[in-house]
């Protein structure tokens, strides 16, 4: 079942990519990250203005794009681009990881890929704490960094982050081909399930003991 305003709770194959090994690989690089979402959220755009906001040379940048097109996640805008400007857009909305033995196959690129999603989260947050000065005050009103530790199973973690995703899904999903709505705004919802270290080695010598 898809909510028209938020995202499927399972991968939509006219919007969304499964990421296989081939993309696990391409996506271990924090500027690749921040590529495909900047192409998701603001649609297509060139080289040379992608590098501007990432504060990259555009040749850098070029390279990466390259990179994500042989992997399938970006493709030329042919209907934008001229002998000058190479336009680039993203070919899917969504990236899901359903293969869980992905992680133990390619462990390299999976903490890669995971640690370049982290670092995409701080530079969102990063952007948004350096602006908060001059943000309206209904925003700052709005702004909320909470965190909170649990005791839970993993099966109740992996619950818990369905009924997130959920109530995410309820509300409207940016459509960069689209006028937003009157009086809304992008906000970045950021969720992170993250078992704590320590636990874990103390749940691994738990269930070590005879």
């Amino acid at each position: 079942m898809t909510d028209e305003r938020g995202w499927p709770h399972s991968p939509d194959p006219q919007t969304d990519v499964v990421i296989d090994a081939k993309g696990l690989r391409a996506l271990a690089h924090p500027v690749r990250v921040q590529l495909v979402g900047l192409l998701r959220k603001n649609g297509p755009s060139t080289a040379t203005r992608l590098a501007e906001q990432l504060g990259l040379n555009s040749g850098a940048t070029s390279y990466h794009l390259r990179q994500l097109a042989a992997a399938g996640f970006v493709a030329e805008d042919t209907e934008r681009g001229n002998a000058r400007d190479r336009w680039w857009k993203a070919v899917h909305q969504v990236t899901w990881w359903t293969d869980t033995d992905l992680a133990e196959q390619e462990p390299e690129a999976a903490l890669g890929y995971l640690r370049s999603i982290v670092a995409s989260h701080t530079l969102t947050a990063q952007t948004a704490l350096n602006s908060l000065e001059t943000m309206p005050v209904e925003w700052r009103n709005a702004l909320d960094l909470s965190d909170m530790v649990l005791q839970i199973t993993p099966e109740e973690a992996r619950s818990l982050a369905g009924e997130l995703a959920a109530v995410v899904a309820r509300y409207r999903r940016i459509d960069p081909e689209a006028s937003a709505p009157e009086g809304t705004d992008r906000v970045a919802v950021v969720v992170q399930v993250l078992p704590e270290p320590q636990a874990c080695a103390d749940a691994d010598e738990a269930g070590g003991r005879s």
